[in-house]
């Protein structure tokens, strides 16, 4: 009887020298993952304003633009400052799990290794979510082409 009240131990990991190096080397490898995601968010941004201003003096690129022209500049716009979000927001929470996951190897501190894992996770449920998103919006168009083939 006396099993069954027993209350479960606590586990503690030990992260051992193989480990912190391994976190330390994924650290850097972050860094500049998350530095060329920055850079292309901002080529994005750069790049939304500059179609949207060339979308608006010529015309005759509305041609060139074909499916997307039906948007106008204000909606390429917008699409490509979505875009730059895609890329900004998973660029940022590799950036914080660089910097708090070198912190946390190299000082010892729990705190901030504790936060690198929480970026991690949170970029990981992004691209899990963004994943599921974009399979499903797969799947409705493959829907309508396949009813609009009936339909044909």
């Amino acid at each position: 009887m006396e099993d069954l009240e027993q209350t479960p131990q606590e586990v503690k990991l030990i992260v051992t020298e193989e480990m912190r190096s391994y976190i330390y080397e994924i650290s850097k490898w972050a860094r500049f993952l998350s530095i060329i995601g920055f850079i292309l968010a901002a080529f994005l941004i750069i790049g939304s304003f500059g179609i949207g201003a060339a979308i608006t003096a010529n015309p005759a690129m509305v041609a060139q633009l074909g499916p997307l022209a039906g948007a106008g500049a204000i909606g390429i716009t917008i699409f490509y400052l979505l875009l730059a979000l895609m890329y900004f927001y998973p660029s940022l929470l590799l950036f914080r799990f660089s910097n708090k996951g070198k912190q946390g190897i190299l000082y010892g501190d729990q705190e901030s290794l504790n936060d690198a894992m929480m970026n991690m996770k949170s970029l990981f449920k992004f691209w899990g979510i963004f994943t599921i998103v974009i399979m499903i919006c797969y799947f409705l168009f493959m829907l309508l082409f396949a009813a609009s083939m009936v339909k044909a």
